[in-house]
């Protein structure tokens, strides 16, 4: 029995490792699972690149990334690393091809073929580009990409094209700002839509939403109880879109509900502040008889048909009041009636009547 003992244990293996390959053989294949052939790079560099004419581009990916694997210092592995992002590109493996174009770049920076890799890592990004109601992250990394690109290789044909995908990716951006602020109008939360439309006026003033983005900013600050603010979008919706249809509404809006001028009633005025307590003002002379004594002030001179009291004058008597019939004229002050200067030599001796 000791000499059968083993043979039959080895059958028993080789039957259960049978079992195992044949169970592993109906799961899904991967290129784990392929057997390692060896073959000269011209082989595999023709066999991808029939892959690749046929359109099964997965297959022919995973045929360029042979290549690299066999024969990694060839002078075509170069060349497989940027096909095999490209057939994955094709094959709409985005994530893929952004990782093979951005292994050529680590390893080739200078290449020749450099701005086509970072074309690639762009248009995978772009391609990924979702809908302005979800998540709008891949939209900012394909700007980001295409921004780079530009700024790399401002010359090559790839940032021309990445030029007007910018324009197409920023109006992508601003209608998902434009997609939130509605819904905030919607919900009357008029604060937070103002910000977003304020966004897209102030972030994408190129795009085609910014009509949209100054009418809705008018109805949000009507809302808001801000007509003076109102009306100024308004009047830079007109200046700058005269014809749509934005601001044919904006000036409906702003006609039936125009600021409201501040009165009285409406809005009382505040007190001004207390002023310190003034000295009190003597009354006039002329308005009831003065005493003689009370000399009247020098720099309020009496008019010319109000008589001023005289040293000539008793000191008890009051100053008489003008009549019509017989009027007393005044001396007129030193300012308004001039008279010759007296000699020199009697000024001082003799004083003046």
């Amino acid at each position: 029995m000791r000499h059968f003992s083993r043979p039959i244990a080895a059958a028993v293996a080789l039957v259960c490792v049978m079992s195992l390959s044949a169970c592993a053989g109906r799961g899904k294949h991967t290129r784990a699972d392929t057997q390692y052939v060896a073959r000269d790079v011209n082989t595999l560099y023709l066999l991808a690149k029939d892959q690749l004419e046929r359109g099964n581009y997965a297959a022919a990916a995973g045929v360029f990334d042979e290549v690299e694997r066999q024969h990694p210092y060839s002078i075509w592995a170069r060349r497989a690393q940027l096909m095999s992002a490209f057939s994955y590109y094709a094959a709409r493996e985005y994530q893929k091809a952004i990782d093979s174009a951005r292994r050529f770049i680590t390893i080739h920076p200078g290449n020749k073929d450099a701005p086509y890799a970072y074309y690639l890592v762009a248009l995978s990004y772009y391609e990924q580009i979702n809908d302005v109601e979800r998540d709008q992250a891949t939209t900012r990394s394909a700007l980001d990409s295409l921004n780079e690109l530009i700024r790399r290789f401002p010359d090559t044909r790839y940032a021309a094209d990445a030029r007007l995908k910018i324009d197409l990716v920023r109006d992508h951006l601003a209608g998902q700002e434009m997609e939130t602020g509605r819904f905030y109008e919607n919900h009357r939360e008029w604060l937070a839509a103002s910000l977003r439309f304020r966004r897209v006026i102030n972030e994408y003033q190129t795009t085609s939403h910014v009509p949209e983005a100054l009418m809705r900013l008018t109805e949000t600050y009507l809302s808001l109880g801000i007509p003076e603010e109102a009306r100024k979008s308004a009047a830079v919706l007109g200046a700058n879109y005269p014809g749509t249809k934005w601001y044919k509404r904006a000036y409906s809006l702003t006609t039936h509900y125009p600021p409201r001028p501040v009165t009285a009633s409406a809005a009382p005025a505040a007190a001004p502040p207390a002023a310190p307590p003034a000295a009190p003002v003597p009354a006039p002379a002329a308005a009831t008889p003065a005493d003689a004594s009370t000399p009247p002030p020098a720099t309020n001179p009496a008019p010319a048909t109000t008589p001023a009291p005289t040293e000539a004058q008793p000191a008890s008597a009051p100053a008489p009041a003008p009549t019509d019939a017989q009027p007393v004229p005044a001396p007129a002050p030193a300012s308004t009636q001039p008279t010759p200067p007296p000699p020199p030599s009697d000024a001082s001796a003799q004083p003046h009547a």
